[in-house]
């Protein structure tokens, strides 16, 4: 696990793109994401933990899980940079380390955070990964799952383009629903009773995905825990 981490860091640092990287390796089970006739086509290579058919973003911030440590949580986020503002790709600069502090007055605060989450859904429904599943994103920050610290050991970090105000759009709801049905059906540590908000894991320090988010609607469309 920690060279296959190692190995991505490389490509990184030397320009290789992620795609050549992974997809000359020996493929694992393909696993197959069933959508709508709106809804873009999904699926998840297991063995690598990339989502076939996002867009491929890797980000500098992550690392190995602990030795024999799976994906047992879905953590659902809700971002927005500048507060309140959506598009402009300052999120993805986050994630991947060259934000400029200097492009809005916000920025001087967060840029030089190393935040990662595996996935970011955007208002439109595009699904940006950054991370695969099989490593460790550094979402979650200083949190407590049912008595287990350190989540970002065993969780998968979803991130929403939205705030805690206002609505997260259909597109959105539409994608993750089927998101999170592919990866209950592909990975056998998670369970649809273990998906929960990041204000959830870290209250008091966090407060998304917020009220404007609908959890009935979601849950709504996965199969009982």
């Amino acid at each position: 696990m920690r060279a296959r981490s190692r190995s991505l860091q490389r490509a990184l640092l030397s320009g290789v793109d992620i795609s050549l990287l992974w997809h000359g390796r020996r493929r694992g089970r393909l696993h197959a994401m069933t959508t709508g006739s709106n809804v873009p086509s999904y699926a998840l290579d297991v063995a690598t933990g990339l989502l076939k058919g996002a867009r491929q973003v890797l980000s500098p911030h992550f690392d190995a899980r602990p030795a024999g440590r799976e994906p047992e949580l879905i953590v659902i986020h809700g971002i927005s940079l500048p507060p309140g503002q959506f598009g402009g790709g300052w999120i993805e600069r986050l994630f991947c380390g060259n934000l400029s502090a200097h492009a809005h007055p916000f920025f001087a605060g967060v840029s030089r955070a190393r935040v990662s989450a595996h996935l970011l859904i955007e208002r439109d429904g595009r699904i940006t990964q950054f991370v695969p599943l099989t490593q460790r994103a550094w979402h979650a920050g200083a949190s407590v799952y049912r008595g287990r610290t350190a989540c970002n050991d065993f969780s998968i970090g979803i991130e929403l383009e939205g705030t805690d105000e206002l609505p997260y759009t259909p597109s959105q709801y539409a994608l993750l629903q089927q998101l999170i049905r592919l990866l209950l059906r592909s990975i056998p540590t998670l369970a649809s009773d273990r998906i929960v908000g990041h204000s959830d894991i870290a209250p008091g320090r966090k407060s998304d995905p917020g009220l404007s988010f609908d959890w009935q609607r979601l849950r709504s469309a996965l199969p009982p825990g």
